[in-house]
């Protein structure tokens, strides 16, 4: 029904920058708010960004603000996260997941997740 299919993760040095793309594919897929949430080894998946279907409001954790920037393009159906400044803390798995009914900061809110990407930033 609504596939996410996420690219851009990699390497980069402290500093750097990475930008992730998620597009996503199928039904209405352009009238679903969009998020990014990532999960480092030993840690609990965590809130990253969210986007509603018209982009105007945008929602971003508080480790990230200033550095992160989720936006996206409903014409081409995918959503981005430009990562800059990056941190060795950045280190993790990005997820892009899609929801129905607008935003939200919890994951247990969406309903569509892409497979990953991992992202890890050297010291």
């Amino acid at each position: 029904q609504v596939q996410l299919i996420e690219s851009g993760g990699g390497l980069v040095e402290a500093g750097g920058s990475l930008r992730l793309s998620c597009a996503a594919s199928g039904r209405t897929s352009s009238n679903l708010g969009m998020g990014w949430f990532r999960q480092a080894p030993g840690k609990e998946r965590e809130f990253v960004a969210a986007i509603t279907r018209s982009a105007i409001n945008t929602d971003y954790a508080d480790s990230v603000k200033g550095r992160f920037t989720i936006s996206r393009d409903n014409a081409k159906n995918t959503v981005y996260l430009q990562m800059n400044s990056l941190k060795p803390e950045d280190t993790a798995v990005y997820y892009c997941a899609a929801k129905y009914l607008g935003s939200s900061t919890s994951q247990y809110d969406y309903d569509y997740w892409g497979q990953g990407t991992q992202v890890t930033v050297s010291a």
